[in-house]
């Protein structure tokens, strides 16, 4: 356990280069042992050991496990489950309410719980035996690897008016692994999935700019200063940041918005996962370690930034006329520029018009300006390239798919000769329609474009052994909530929409909805729900309406999936055509109505406008009320 001289940091801050008082990230004394048990998972324990634990009283450590990376998954599961079951039947033996007589392991486990722990704390804790492996070694390289990007996260953060600490949260989410990737298809040291990125950067077949450590800070603190927006305060911001904003907001509804406690401890709803209640005391002990490294780490020593240049490309360019006219390898650039995706080096796809390239000073014989300047403008174009193929990545859909590239589902079945539209596979590679149908005898690939990927593959591999799905949040997921976790929370985690059913069986009426869609997923007629709602045909539905539905036959997790999928589709449709660039405010006048300045003066869909006023009554806007609008930019 830590002293309080120890956590003294928790409420001492350096503000512009002042010591002020600082409560932006509150430690109360009953979270200390979570966190205390997050400092030894990144300080004490290697990734060749872990440790047994109570998964609600984080103090209670049961065993340490030795698990060195040779041994195989089944080998590591066997030791996992021999030692839980020890556990397991000496808690049951405690739990019966023997306290006497006691062999040395039972009196072992008994003096691990308070002073007179009762039978049924005992009963229960046998349910809740987790194996947490070990990261101190990746941890310490994080605190290395970190000092490429320390510089340029704290001056981003700064600019948008976010807590610099925040610059903690890649040792929880990656490592500070640039080539993180986690089960749940989230990218980068920042663990953005491809919907919540969309929203704050460029995630396509030609960039997916999570990738590139530079371009998501930007994101992640756009992300964090508008999960702060909305929560009021950083403990919940940050719990968002995994759990979402739905979620937190049903928290803090059920137990106070700086309940942080009690919701930490006993908020069960449920998505709210091993991994969600710990989100935030794992950044508490990551905060710490990350400001006192040579405390837990000695000799630690961060790596230096890259110097670089950078220049926006004017046009379309091939990537091998860059590489030549800057005197390059293709590997380089890649090292250097994380974003550009596999068809820009397989050759399918130009570097795109308007891009960032970033190369180190120190490769350039002059400068980068003068060398663009010298590329012949027969070799830009003023076009990329026509998307000729697809490669299926995780979550696609063919429907997602169809839609991105602004083509049908039935055309994309026919020229790929798909049996099922439901049925595609990762790493399938699809035609599009300007490849056109399929040739009778396939063409033997170019062994230029080739030979380039090969390098580029080569060159982007980690420079270390990284298996980052150990330290990503969905690595900290409880085994039986984590397919829902999985499914549900990181659908829309930028959403604060409340898209669940109460238990009082009725939901809020969200933009984009119909009874017409309330009754599609829930299989049962339109006019069964107006019964139930007392409402007269043709009536319609209200934003903000809470309106009964019929779940006695239904599942009500299976219409919440429904639900769910159909905003997500109609959000990522828009966020491929449009980015958020920023938030501005607007007091209302007299006679300004919320549906007009929202759709003609700020050019923001009705959904959107309201999850950045979400606890906003459309029809009780009154003068002098400030209402925030998402600056929309049109992507290029």
């Amino acid at each position: 356990m830590l002293r309080k001289s120890q956590i003294l940091f928790v409420f001492i801050a350096l503000a512009a280069g002042a010591a002020v008082a600082d409560d932006r990230f509150p430690w109360p004394p009953e979270l200390e042992p979570d966190v205390q048990f997050w400092i030894d998972i990144f300080t004490r324990y290697s990734t060749e050991e872990g440790v047994l634990h109570d998964n609600r009283e984080m103090g209670v450590v049961y065993a340490r496990i030795d698990m060195p990376s040779g041994l195989s998954r089944r080998e590591r599961q066997r030791r996992i489950t021999a030692e839980r079951d020890e556990i397991k039947a000496v808690l049951e033996v405690l739990a019966s309410g023997k306290r006497e007589g006691l062999t040395a392991e039972e009196a072992r486990i008994l003096g691990l719980w308070p002073d007179g722990v009762s039978n049924e704390t005992l009963r229960a804790a046998v349910g809740r035996i987790r194996f947490q492996q070990g990261l101190s070694d990746r941890f310490r390289r994080g605190l290395e690897r970190s000092g490429r990007w320390r510089e340029h996260i704290e001056t981003e953060f700064r600019a948008l008016g976010v807590p610099v600490e925040l610059a903690a949260l890649p040792h929880v989410e990656s490592s500070y692994n640039p080539d993180a990737r986690s089960h749940v298809g989230a990218s980068g040291i920042w663990q953005f999935t491809r919907s919540t990125a969309r929203r704050f950067m460029r995630v396509d077949h030609v960039l997916d700019e999570r990738n590139d450590p530079f371009e998501a800070t930007n994101g992640a603190g756009r992300l964090l200063a508008y999960n702060y927006s909305i929560t009021g305060n950083w403990p919940m911001a940050i719990t968002a940041y995994n759990h979402g904003l739905a979620g937190v907001r049903r928290a803090m509804r059920s137990h106070g918005d700086t309940a942080y406690v009690d919701i930490l401890r006993n908020y069960n709803g449920r998505t709210f996962g091993f991994a969600s209640r710990n989100f935030y005391v794992a950044f508490l002990a990551a905060m710490e370690v990350d400001q006192n490294p040579e405390r837990y780490f000695n000799g630690v020593t961060p790596e230096s930034p890259t110097s670089y240049v950078v220049a926006e490309l004017p046009g379309f360019l091939p990537v091998s006329d860059l590489s030549e006219a800057l005197g390059v390898s293709p590997a380089l650039l890649a090292r250097h520029n994380p974003a550009l995706q596999a068809t820009v080096w397989q050759g399918s796809k130009h570097l795109p018009a308007g891009f960032t390239i970033r190369i180190p000073g120190s490769e350039l014989q002059e400068p980068i300006d003068t060398l663009l300047a010298a590329i012949p403008a027969d070799l830009w174009s003023d076009e990329q390239l026509p998307d000729l193929f697809h490669t299926v990545a995780r979550g696609d859909t063919l429907s997602q798919i169809a839609e991105a590239y602004d083509t049908r589902v039935s055309t994309l079945v026919t020229l790929n000769s798909l049996n099922s539209r439901h049925r595609i596979r990762i790493g399938q590679r699809l035609r599009l329609p300007a490849a056109g149908p399929a040739p009778t005898a396939a063409a033997p690939p170019a062994t230029t474009a080739a030979a380039v990927e090969a390098a580029v593959v080569a060159a982007a591999e980690p420079a270390e052994d990284v298996a980052v799905s150990e330290v990503t949040p969905g690595a900290m997921a409880d085994e039986a909530t984590a397919p829902t976790f999985e499914g549900l929370q990181t659908a829309l985690l930028s959403d604060p929409s409340d898209y669940n059913i109460a238990d009082n069986g009725t939901i809020e009426v969200q933009p984009l909805e119909t009874l017409g869609h309330y009754a599609d997923w829930l299989g049962i007629r339109t006019q069964r729900l107006r019964d139930l709602n007392g409402l007269a045909f043709r009536t319609p539905v209200e934003v903000g309406q809470r309106i009964r539905i019929d779940v006695q036959n239904g599942d009500i997790a299976q219409f919440e999936s429904r639900r769910i999928a159909y905003h997500r589709a109609q959000q990522d449709a828009y966020f491929r055509e449009h980015v958020i660039t920023g938030v501005t405010e607007h007091v209302i006048r007299r006679g300004e109505s919320v549906w007009i300045l929202s759709l003609r003066q700020y050019n923001v869909p009705i959904w959107l406008f309201r999850q950045y006023n979400p606890e906003l009554d459309f029809h009780r806007v009154q003068p002098g009320t400030t209402i925030r609008f998402p600056v929309i930019l049109d992507r290029v």
